[in-house]
């Protein structure tokens, strides 16, 4: 069975957007699975430490029938292939891919939390999953629209297309 999930991408090293833009080629060829759309991509100041550059942000949605611990070690192979390196937490990277939600699970393990654990505070993922799914809704009913009224600005900025692959 094919489930909707919607993946955060996220980048602010070597060519922000262009990483976004590989990453989702990566994701349409992921087993399993097939891309249904990707949202626009948005500029945002970091999230934790300041003394780095500003993120490039989106999000992507997919039909999968992996099971959610099998899309994040597909995820976290696709951020390594980018050269991904978890040096320090909220700290610069080539490419962050999070599964922010799972067709209506509610998952909370030592290795991964769904719905995603700072969608609520995050509006570089509330506002693509807006654009992805007007409708979309936490699995508990609360609406997308109704957290990104109520998340904190980070300084938001909607790129235009000729910004990014």
């Amino acid at each position: 069975m094919m489930t909707d999930v919607f993946i955060g991408l996220g980048s602010n090293l070597k060519d922000p957007a262009a990483q976004l833009a590989r990453a989702v080629s990566a994701l349409a060829n992921l087993p399993e699975t097939v891309l249904v759309a990707q949202s626009p991509f948005y500029a945002s100041r970091p999230v934790g430490p300041q003394d780095q550059p500003d993120f490039v942000n989106g999000a992507a949605w997919l039909r999968t029938s992996l099971a959610p611990h099998q899309l994040l070690d597909e995820l976290q192979e696709i951020e390594h292939k980018h050269g991904r390196e978890r040096l320090r937490h909220w700290g610069p990277r080539t490419l962050d891919l999070d599964i922010l939600l799972f067709g209506n699970q509610v998952l909370d393990d030592d290795r991964l939390t769904i719905p995603h654990r700072e969608l609520r505070n995050r509006d570089f993922a509330l506002q693509p999953l807006m654009d992805l799914k007007a409708d979309l809704a936490l699995p508990d009913g609360t609406a997308i629209s109704k957290l990104r009224s109520q998340c904190p600005d980070n300084g938001l900025r909607k790129l235009p297309p000729a910004d990014y692959p």
